[in-house]
């Protein structure tokens, strides 16, 4: 009840039932309380972390979410208790540098740290929010994080609940509470990012601002991050992945505008739905196939399709997954497909209509139109004025020291000469507007 609202939206509980195993049913959090109020509490019963939009847990459904965690396998370390555990990861956190957990929730076994945020984070976050998950599980490594439990749809061990591999109860050990209100300490994740990351956040921003001029302008990705290559912390990797969450959200926005007219694109749409959901790898690749299910759903509402269809490609996820690259002409490529936009733009028919509602796949005549109008809206805010407007000021001024001057020739001169004079301004005058 600490890190999930009563907005919109769905979370799923997992719980394991005596004849048919593991069973998942998603809720909607309106009926949160009630629902884990009547859960039970004599067996292995997990929650979901994040909250979603649709009744399922799949991450390209997401929501929001409102914390970060670390899951500790206790590994050979079984024989201590809730407080000992909980006395070993504060330790962890001082040795690491990281604050303190809002609350540490005790599993049985070992333990669940979780850094409850001051505001959930929204779906267009997911990247970060992953790439801060990989960088805050690295610091735990040493006393037993679990790398393959940090994803967002992830679901842990509800309070309460039996663990039925040590027959003890999961509990909350330790909780950071504010000594003015009483308050779990909640943490700004910005902040967060930048302790874990350790790279300022002007300059992360610098360089996202710099690799989506790149993008637009069709330069090479690589060209994007110059100041930081990327090293320990992979903020190259993030951009890439960040890059191809966004041309899957795109490929969404894309899919609903067609509806209507979508039958005859459907598996196209999902194709490269799927290759850029496995690049941005906001979830396992051995999960890949659920997500794709999720998204056949939404592209065509009632259209089911064999996974064998995409066979190829949560393949080439799984060995993308595991670093492995192809040669081609002497380079190394990853496994899935990188496209230019060009080609994306060419496969789907994408129009120029369509592309001034993207994000990413557009045109280089419509990246060079934003590029354009992001130049005016900073002009204008730094006080200058458009072009136009400048030379028709300057005009105006001109006009105005030429009357001036005339006046001051004409002064005390006889009609011929005051005729010679006028001629000469408007000779002038006519010059200045042709320029």
């Amino acid at each position: 009840m600490s890190y999930h609202s009563a907005e919109w939206g769905f979370f799923s509980v997992v719980s394991r039932h005596p004849e048919k195993g593991m069973l998942q049913k998603s809720y909607p959090l309106r009926l949160l309380p009630e629902v884990l109020s009547a859960v039970p509490r004599d067996r292995d019963t997990y929650v979901s972390q994040a909250e979603f939009t649709k009744p399922n847990r799949r991450v390209i459904n997401l929501a929001r979410i409102g914390l970060m965690f670390v899951d500790i396998d206790p590994g050979q370390a079984t024989h201590l208790d809730g407080d000992q555990w909980a006395m070993r990861c504060l330790i962890a956190c001082q040795d690491e540098g990281v604050p303190a957990p809002s609350l540490i929730v005790f599993s049985g076994r070992g333990v669940h740290m979780k850094w409850l945020l001051d505001r959930p984070l929204p779906r267009a976050a997911i990247m970060r929010w992953n790439h801060a998950q990989k960088c805050l599980v690295q610091r735990f490594n040493h006393i037993g994080a679990d790398a393959g439990a940090r994803d967002a749809s992830r679901v842990l061990r509800l309070q309460g609940t039996i663990n039925e591999k040590s027959l003890k109860r999961c509990e909350v050990v330790w909780e950071d509470r504010d000594p003015r209100d009483g308050e779990l300490v909640r943490h700004s994740f910005d902040t967060l990012f930048d302790e874990l990351v350790e790279v300022p956040r002007d300059i992360y921003d610098a360089q996202r601002d710099a690799e989506q001029e790149a993008r637009e302008r069709h330069q090479k990705r690589r060209q994007s991050l110059t100041l930081i290559k990327g090293g320990k912390y992979g903020l190259r990797r993030l951009g890439d992945r960040q890059l191809a969450w966004d041309r899957l959200e795109d490929l969404r926005s894309l899919a609903a505008m067609r509806a209507d007219n979508i039958e005859g694109q459907r598996m196209l749409f999902l194709f490269w739905a799927t290759n850029f959901l496995a690049l941005a790898q906001p979830t396992k690749a051995n999960t890949l196939h659920y997500e794709a299910r999720s998204l056949a759903k939404e592209i065509a509402p009632g259209w089911s399709y064999q996974d064998c269809d995409l066979g190829t490609t949560f393949q080439k996820a799984k060995a993308y997954a595991q670093g492995e690259k192809i040669d081609f002409n002497g380079r190394k490529y990853p496994p899935l497909y990188t496209p230019r936009n060009d080609t994306l733009i060419q496969a789907l028919k994408i129009t120029p209509e369509e592309q001034k509602k993207l994000k990413t796949i557009i045109s280089k005549e419509e990246a060079a139109q934003r590029h354009a109008e992001r130049e005016r809206q900073r002009r204008r805010l730094a006080g200058m004025a458009e072009r136009s407007e400048y030379l028709e000021s300057m005009a105006a001024a001109t006009e105005e020291r030429r009357k001036a001057a005339l006046e001051l020739r004409t002064k005390g001169k006889t009609n011929k000469e005051i005729a010679e004079a006028l001629s000469i301004h408007i000779k002038s005058v006519s010059r200045l507007l042709r320029g």
